[in-house]
């Protein structure tokens, strides 16, 4: 269902006559989404038909925008006031016996903080969900915080945002603005957005843009000054609200909403790693957090979106982890499980990935499944990588963690171990950045790709030439996908940890000795690993923080930040350190 197939109908309300647009079933609850400056309602498109199996879905153009029409005289016409009895009319009209969840973007955000804090619209909103625009009183107390109490951090912020608001300032003056979004603005604008935002092609912006960039600068000369001088006292939220913040917003500091539980007392934070115009850039992921909030609303419920210290970032996030029935991957898997993500638990063991699944729900995955494959694979991959696109839909966290280990000199190592330990731990990396990677690249809106190495990989080793190789191709995959997937906001990390208390010593491979003498080499290798006791947790939190924060290259452990830091600027210590024979 798109927008094209929307039941259209004019509300009138306050002199103007505005254009609604609905979908789905009104029988269910509806879903009111309010465009920003300067769009239409059309912005909202790639959202409102991920949403329709749903929800009923209502957009509207909002006064002087798309096929609504515009007050006369426009000065005076956009206030929130007025737009707020806009609102009114429209909840009236679509869904008169029911609150509406509301949900707002840009200035669609700024005017709906307003329905939700003002007396009069109390028992017509059951939700709010906001992106990229903050309520107008909340901003004005903030500035008023900030210049009667200065500190040189709050200064800061001060300063940020007065920065980020330079087009603010330009739309308060005189004609100006007008004669540009009628010009040569409106014009470029779509190649602006496109190159600066990546936003894909399609049926936004409209061919209205001109005119209602224009009639939109009244949005800002109508009320900005007026409430950021004057911000009212009580502009408290009588309604649950979800906060979804781009992190790279342009216009907006993430500082800005430091202060909200002040102002709304029911509050759900979600991070993006996206930029403003997040309805175009990034339609699933809003898709299915506004559908998560809404159902946890509708059944009186608090949201789902796990109780980890990254449930902002990841809850609802499709991850699929290699390797997850045991050690780093089954710690990563129940991680981000916490943080409210679905999660695709993968192994070759089909039994420890079932059970990694099954804890991951414990732990608060809104959707967790196991699957069995061997990585190294080519085939089984590809048809893996084809059922999980079908049946969850396009992954949004990849960790390519599965692995092996092989120990023994370069020269009792035979080809065959080569082959072995490169399939899996080069090739079963390459067959997971490849099918999965590709499907994010096609999706267009962004991912994360996270490649499990290890300290081996700049650490060289007399006892380790086959594991170290892999790894050290891995690092350097790494980087190089990092560099050319930037462009499709997908983010690539390579993690290094180092002596971690996971299971690999146990079947790991000794080359050159008998069997014997290779099960006690295991034996006082899994020792070893077991008296340094570093849990696999620890680095299953290094790496949520590594995707949260786009990190490129993380060493986990102690000793592989010391030997990360002596392969960058003392790499001839480590040559040294190298030609010592360990004892196994």
């Amino acid at each position: 269902m798109t927008l094209k197939d929307a039941r259209e109908r004019r509300v009138r309300t306050g002199g103007v006559e505005l254009c609604v647009a609905e979908l789905g079933d009104p029988g269910r609850p509806t879903v009111v989404l309010v465009h920003g400056y300067p769009d239409s309602k059309e912005v909202w498109s790639e959202v409102a038909a991920r949403l329709a199996d749903d929800f009923h879905v209502v957009l509207y153009d909002v006064r002087g925008h798309g096929r609504s029409t515009a007050p006369k005289p426009l000065r005076g016409g956009f206030t929130l006031a007025k737009l707020t009895d806009d609102f009114l009319a429209v909840a009236d009209a679509v869904s008169p016996d029911r609150p509406v969840h509301l949900v707002g973007h840009d200035w669609g955000s700024v005017q709906s903080w307003e329905f939700v804090t003002v007396e009069r619209t109390r028992g017509r909103i059951a939700s709010f969900t906001s992106m990229s625009g903050p309520s107008l009183d909340h901003f004005g107390h903030w500035i008023d915080a900030r210049v009667k109490r200065p500190t040189p951090r709050r200064v800061g912020q001060l300063l940020g945002q007065g920065a980020k608001s330079w087009y603010v300032y330009l739309l308060h003056t005189p004609v100006l603005p007008e004669l540009a979004w009628r010009g040569p603005l409106g014009k470029r604008w779509p190649r602006l957005l496109e190159r600066a935002e990546k936003i894909p092609a399609g049926d936004y912006p409209t061919a209205t843009l001109p005119s209602d960039a224009a009639h939109g600068a009244w949005l800002y000369r109508d009320n900005v000054r007026p409430r950021l001088r004057h911000p009212r006292p009580d502009a408290v939220a009588h309604v649950p609200v979800q906060l979804i913040t781009p992190q790279d917003d342009a216009f907006l500091s993430e500082r800005l909403y430091d202060d909200l539980e002040r102002w709304v007392p029911r509050l759900t934070r979600r991070t993006l790693p996206a930029k403003h115009w997040v309805p175009r850039t990034r339609p699933d992921q809003l898709a299915r957090w506004i559908q998560e909030f809404v159902i946890s609303v509708e059944r009186g419920e608090p949201s789902r979106g796990g109780g980890g210290r990254h449930a902002d970032r990841f809850g609802g996030q499709l991850a699929l982890v290699t390797g997850a029935g045991s050690g780093i991957g089954r710690a990563t898997a129940l991680a981000l499980a916490e943080a409210g993500a679905r999660v695709v638990a993968v192994d070759r063991d089909a039994g420890t990935a079932a059970r990694t699944a099954e804890l991951a729900v414990a732990a608060g995955a809104s959707g967790a499944w196991a699957e069995t494959v061997d990585v190294s694979d080519e085939q089984a991959m590809e048809k893996l990588a084809e059922r999980v696109h079908r049946e969850y839909g396009v992954v949004d966290v990849l960790v390519n963690n599965a692995g092996i280990g092989v120990s023994g000199s370069f020269f009792t190592t035979t080809p065959d171990d080569w082959r072995k330990v490169l399939d899996v731990n080069l090739w079963g990396v390459i067959h997971g950045c490849r099918l999965f990677g590709a499907r994010m690249a096609e999706r267009g809106q962004g991912g994360h790709i996270v490649n499990i190495a290890s300290a081996a990989a700049f650490q060289p080793s007399r006892a380790l030439p086959a594991y170290s190789t892999s790894k050290a191709a891995v690092l350097m995959l790494s980087e190089c996908l990092r560099a050319e997937l930037a462009a499709e906001d997908i983010g690539v990390t390579a993690i290094c940890p180092g002596i971690v208390n996971t299971n690999i010593t146990s079947t790991t491979r000794f080359t050159g000795v008998d069997e014997t003498e290779a099960r006690r080499r295991q034996e006082r290798s899994s020792r070893l690993y077991g008296k340094r006791n570093y849990p696999p947790e620890k680095v299953a939190r290094a790496i949520l923080d590594a995707v949260a924060e786009n990190r490129a290259v993380v060493p986990v452990t102690p000793e592989a930040r010391g030997a990360y830091l002596l392969a960058r600027f003392v790499p001839g210590a480590l040559r040294g350190l190298a030609r010592v024979e360990p004892k196994l």
